[in-house]
């Protein structure tokens, strides 16, 4: 037996026993290429979904809700943002966001997931966060009930630096109008290395770690995701998964109210990204395989502090997400009701299901499901 075999086998046993891995042992099973391996790695994930989570698998009725797509950045994998004035340029008043959130409840939707481009004029009295808060605050004096997943940790710099504020309190006052949690997008890969070609204009990563470690200081909790297929390394990628495990240390060990309530992978869709990223990455669509290694090592590696593990359907298709709940996965997402982002980039996985839709996709995994909430709490047919 070689002394990587032996190596390998090591970590995956310590993996096993539920041992926290360092970096570098979970960066030897992102290497892997044997498919016998592979399945070991698989069936590894698979074995600690179930003893850190259980068999059912949750899904969520939500609405996604972009608001604008009009940006004042350029993203170099981004097919959404417009900029004002030109072809495609949208930006919903409150009387279309109230008809798009009715439409949601009247469908069942307990959440709506709201996030939209960096819209310099998106202002109230000269104010972003007046902007924001007003937005929130329409919504849930109509909708009481509906839980506001809303505004990225780089929708909170821009509030931020627009109105010359801190983070805190743009997190304080966005919660008290009515936002229940936030999305961990714009973490994209958290290595500024990478993010210097593919999303020079974002926050970086350490304001990334900064925003989101704050929102659980202050009772929000959050989300997180990994944008994973384009140029990133196998160690880029590993110390991303090491980023999210000690943020949650963090919010756990210093008894934060709020922590991270699950990992998304977000495989690459670059068919219309800019031509030189897509040159660069050298495909449209992502690998399917990829993304089942990076999805059983993520259980592997987060799954005692981040216990549940999410993949797009909209990226992967409704086939390919399912496929990800044998490789460590426990929730199949959102019925979103409408995509905008992913699919303008070329993904092919469309852009509303239905609850029978994810729960045949269950079942044929011969797995319970269930309906939850955004914060994971079980929805019953009587609320």
């Amino acid at each position: 037996m070689s002394v990587i075999s032996t190596e390998r086998d090591t970590i995956l046993k310590q993996a096993q026993n539920q041992e926290q891995l360092s970096p570098e042992a979970g960066e030897v099973l992102l290497r892997q290429t044997d498919p016998t391996v592979k399945e070991a790695i698989r069936d590894t994930a698979n074995f600690l979904r179930q003893k850190q989570i259980g068999e059912t698998v949750t899904y969520v009725v939500n609405r996604n809700l972009n608001f604008t797509n009009i940006c004042e950045q350029h993203c170099s994998f981004c097919a959404f943002r417009r900029d004002e004035n030109t072809d495609g340029a949208y930006w919903l008043n409150f009387e279309e966001i109230l008809a798009k959130c009715a439409n949601a409840v009247e469908r069942g939707a307990t959440e709506i997931c709201m996030q939209g481009g960096l819209n310099p004029r998106a202002k109230i009295n000269g104010s972003s966060l007046g902007y924001y808060k007003q937005l929130v605050k329409t919504i849930k004096a109509e909708f009481p009930l509906l839980h506001l997943h809303a505004f990225s940790p780089q929708e909170v710099q821009f509030i931020a630096r627009e109105d010359g504020i801190s983070y805190e309190t743009v997190i304080a006052e966005l919660k008290a109008a009515g936002v229940g949690s936030m999305p961990g997008t714009a973490a994209e890969i958290l290595d500024d290395r990478a993010r210097k070609i593919i999303c020079p204009e974002k926050i970086n990563t350490q304001t990334w770690l900064d925003i989101v470690s704050t929102a659980h200081r202050l009772g929000m909790p959050t989300t997180s995701t990994m944008l994973s297929g384009h140029i990133e390394t196998p160690q880029q990628q590993i110390q991303h998964l090491e980023k999210l495990r000690s943020l949650q240390e963090i919010a756990i060990n210093n008894n934060y109210p709020a922590g991270i309530t699950e990992f998304i992978l977000l495989p690459f869709v670059g068919q219309e990204a800019p031509k030189p990223l897509r040159q660069r990455v050298g495909r449209d669509q992502p690998i399917l395989e990829d993304a089942l290694l990076l999805t059983a090592v993520a259980r592997i590696y987060l799954g005692q502090w981040i216990p549940n593990h999410q993949p797009s359907w909209v990226k992967l298709g409704l086939l390919g997400a399912t496929k990800a709940l044998n490789w460590g996965c426990n929730d199949l997402g959102g019925t979103l009701m409408e995509e905008h982002i992913t699919t303008m980039a070329g993904a092919q996985g469309g852009t509303c299901l239905g609850v029978s839709d994810l729960q045949r996709a269950i079942a044929s995994v011969n797995r319970p499901y269930q309906e939850r909430n955004t914060l994971y709490q079980a929805v019953t047919s009587d609320q």
